[in-house]
């Protein structure tokens, strides 16, 4: 089998095909300190793409509560007890990858999901991790927590779902790295839903075959942001381009967050498959919980993400998040904004850095009438 280095793991490792880097490579980060799963990217997504029959119980775009929540049941807690134990030497992963720990006859480590496991999509919603008790206070990090964990298809530089499919059906987009099937080609045998760790490719009992994530293309080859990243209302999204660390674009945003500043972390990367979409870790959960989940960068970046205030380009990064609509290729930060350009280097967005505070006084001479919210 061939080897291929990847990054996020520090080390080669075995896949079924040779390297091939797109021309560029989509990408996104969501800011988990942000989310409210409010799902208003659900449904932003599935108004969009999956109102179709056989389409029903698909959600390319689904939000979970963590550490209880999981679409399709249990779709992480399996494969992580399927793979065994994942140790880390500092930054190098010293496990088994799914490619490396794959049975006889396949390409990845994996199990197909049963139907009753896609049917409880909001399972374990809004339910902490504990109890409490008489006594309990505030501390950072929260001894009882849960966090919200958006999910879309993580278009690997790697994919599992690519590797699986006995039609080679599916493919990599060369222009902007986008995961696609070949619906043509595609006969529904589901060897890529067994293989892919995020369970983010679908079978259609209707057509028969399957589907997953877009990417949203159309809006991407028009200068646009997909559907989930604009339509968030809470602004924790933001696509963007994304280079290796060796060729990283400090001007560009989503480089910035993931190569610059590291506060961005890949989800699992211990599987293997070098994914292109990034989270910011929440910081008032235990870091042991997410060293499992996000890699052995997370307190490095807890302790960046705390520091924004003194971080005036992180901070900038950051307000632009949900900005704009429109795909935006570089940053800058001069005199207290945030400025955005496309990829010509036109101005598309600009934002301050902080929003003015106007104090009102709580009694209003003119109108005799006192204000309760005053601020």
């Amino acid at each position: 089998m061939p080897t291929v280095f990847n990054w996020q793991i520090n080390r080669e490792m075995e896949y079924p095909y040779e390297a091939a880097l797109p021309e560029r490579q989509f990408s996104a980060v969501f800011d988990l300190n942000k989310c409210i799963g409010c799902q208003t990217c659900t449904f932003s997504c599935k108004g969009g793409w999956t109102s179709g029959r056989g389409q029903e119980y698909m959600f390319w775009n689904n939000v979970e509560t963590k550490p209880y929540g999981f679409y399709p049941m249990a779709w992480d807690a399996r494969l992580l007890d399927m793979l065994g134990p994942q140790t880390w030497d500092g930054d190098t992963y010293t496990g088994k990858t799914i490619f490396e720990a794959a049975p006889p006859g396949r390409a990845a480590l994996g199990f197909l999901p049963d139907e009753e496991d896609w049917a409880y999509p909001n399972i374990g919603e809004d339910e902490p991790n504990g109890i409490v008790s008489d006594g309990a206070y505030l501390q950072i990090p929260h001894p009882v927590w849960h966090f919200y964990l958006p999910r879309i298809c993580n278009h690997c530089q790697f994919p599992a779902c690519l590797a699986a499919c006995p039609r080679k059906a599916i493919y990599k987009r060369p222009e902007d790295g986008i995961v696609l099937v070949d619906q043509q080609r595609c006969r529904g045998y589901r060897e890529c839903m067994r293989a892919c760790p995020y369970k983010k490719i679908m079978y259609n009992p209707v057509t028969r075959v399957s589907e997953k994530c877009i990417g949203c293309f159309p809006r991407v080859e028009n200068g646009q942001q997909t559907l989930c990243v604009a339509n968030c209302i809470g602004r924790i999204r933001m696509n963007g381009w994304i280079h290796t660390p060796d060729t990283a674009d400090p001007e560009n945003p989503v480089d910035f967050l993931v190569h610059v500043r590291k506060v961005a972390l890949p989800l699992y990367p211990q599987f293997g498959l070098q994914m292109n979409i990034y989270y910011i870790p929440p910081v008032h959960v235990p870091p042991r919980y997410l060293r499992q989940m996000l890699g052995p960068g997370v307190e490095r970046a807890i302790e960046t993400y705390r520091q924004v205030h003194d971080d005036p380009d992180l901070l900038g990064v950051l307000v632009l998040s949900g900005a704009t609509d429109r795909w935006i290729n570089k940053f800058l930060v001069r005199d207290g904004q945030a400025i955005g350009f496309d990829e010509s280097g036109a101005e598309i967005v600009r934002v301050p850095l902080k929003e003015p505070a106007f104090i009102r006084a709580f009694h209003d001479a003119e109108r005799g009438v006192f204000r309760h919210n005053i601020t």
